[in-house]
């Protein structure tokens, strides 16, 4: 799918290898665990990385949103909820992209416009990983996300500079 989108190889390459990274983490189909994640093993990655907490009545909070993300959502957003970060149906992709993820326990990757935050010709490529500190029941999940449609940036399609 990156490929079709004409990405460049540099972010195709960090997210093959995040997924890489998540899937040598897994031990016997079980899924990481937050604590399986040692961030100096993945440094490059941190700026666009983000860890979205699960709570049990499918309500999704941002835990940690790497620096280069301020960038894509214009405010900090460590600590807030979906409805506090994104705007009406944007908000309603997110608790539907989300919560399959918790529901399937996979991997997922999508393509998404920042027309709601009036930039309709910026879309943000991410990569959503399933997190379960009993590595059954996610409780966290790990996001990669690059913007598409901007300037060239530090050799990513991006409208933002990532450390």
């Amino acid at each position: 799918m990156v490929s079709e989108l004409g990405v460049s190889t540099q972010v195709e390459g960090a997210q093959e290898a995040l997924y890489a990274y998540w899937a040598g983490l897994r031990r016997g189909g079980r899924l990481p665990s937050r604590a399986d994640i040692r961030p100096c093993e993945i440094k490059s990655l941190l700026p666009m990385l983000s860890l979205t907490e699960v709570s049990g009545d499918s309500r999704f909070r941002i835990r940690l949103a790497g620096t280069g993300l301020f960038g894509v959502y214009g405010a900090e957003i460590t600590g807030r909820t979906l409805p506090e970060v994104y705007a009406g149906a944007a908000a309603e992709y997110w608790r539907r992209e989300l919560g399959a993820i918790v529901t399937d326990r996979q991997p997922a990757i999508g393509v998404h416009s920042l027309g709601w935050r009036g930039a309709p010709h910026l879309s943000v490529l991410w990569m959503r990983l399933p997190l379960a500190a009993n590595g059954e029941d996610v409780d966290m999940i790990l996001g990669y996300d690059v913007v598409l449609g901007g300037e060239r940036a530090g050799g990513f399609l991006s409208g933002i500079r990532a450390a």
